[in-house]
């Protein structure tokens, strides 16, 4: 069976954001047909079946991440959710110059060489303003913050590449809306499933193909 490992923030741990305490990777698992039943049918369980290794934090930052990874082995059938930086820029890259952005881009680095699973699917950092200059929370200069978290998400892009599969949750929520987003940065319940949305557009093209029905089998009584 597919064990799906998440890694990193709040993005991908954000159930208790929720009055259901939903979060990404249980949807991609099993979705909540009563809440999303545009999602029927879209999850691991119509597919084969899948558990899930949540090891994602609310608060992590890329230096949380090897404490994340404790205890984590070679698996057979396996696939890797990371989300992180988010938290980094609040934390001080919003207003960096450099030397962080490449400790950052250091640290993420070698997690993902020490990941002993494969594929791994690497998010971005989306912008819980939509790209609207009058909904700047952070305190920093607009232009400033930008600009870093272009340069952030160009040093996660670039990972990705090397690594993964980069999961655009940046263009995205570009798009979304206000009620994606609660506790002005979190995912919302209904951003929780946005978040689902973007890993399962990637994910669903790395599944290996269903086993063909034995034709001979007996059914199932």
């Amino acid at each position: 069976m597919l064990t799906v490992f998440t890694f990193g923030d709040s993005v991908l741990d954000c159930g208790h954001y929720n009055r259901y305490g939903v979060s990404p990777g249980e949807l991609l698992v099993r979705n909540r047909d009563d809440l999303f039943p545009d999602f029927r049918g879209q999850d691991l369980s119509a597919l084969g079946g899948a558990r899930l290794d949540h090891r994602a934090q609310d608060g992590g930052t890329v230096d949380s991440l090897p404490r994340q990874l404790r205890g984590v082995k070679s698996h057979g059938e396996a696939v890797a959710l990371v989300s992180v930086g988010g938290n980094d820029l609040l934390r001080g890259l919003l207003v960096d110059k450099g030397p962080g952005r490449e400790e950052f881009r250091r640290e993420l680095s070698a997690f993902l060489t020490a990941l002993p699973i494969r594929p791994v699917l690497i998010a971005n950092v989306y912008d819980p303003s939509m790209g609207d200059d009058r909904h700047n929370f952070t305190g920093v200069p607009v232009e400033l913050a930008r600009e870093n978290h272009r340069r952030l998400n160009d040093v996660i892009a670039a990972l990705a590449e090397e690594h993964g599969v980069l999961v655009d949750l940046h263009g995205h929520f570009l798009g979304g809306e206000p009620s994606w987003f609660t506790s002005t940065i979190e995912p919302s319940l209904r951003g929780a499933s946005e978040v689902r949305r973007c890993f399962w557009r990637e994910l669903v093209k790395r599944l290996p193909a269903p086993k063909p029905a034995d034709p001979f089998s007996e059914p199932r009584g």
